[in-house]
């Protein structure tokens, strides 16, 4: 489990927005990039070549 303060404070390394935790999936999704950013060990991976890009379906089922 990833500790829900290091979630407060972390923000996309791109463009510096807030990131959804997505537990289910392990991963920390950043809306503005499309950009799913995985989660190892309970550790965030934040780099940009480790990050998939989100389809629309994905993005758009985030809104809902």
């Amino acid at each position: 489990m990833i500790d829900t303060n290091l979630l407060d404070i972390l923000a996309c390394p791109l463009c510096k927005s807030p990131l959804i935790y997505k537990k289910d999936q392990q991963e920390l999704i950043c809306r503005a990039d499309r950009l799913a950013f995985p989660i190892r060990d309970d550790i965030p991976v934040m780099l940009e070549d480790e990050a998939r890009e989100l389809g629309t379906e994905e993005l758009d089922a985030l809104y809902k």
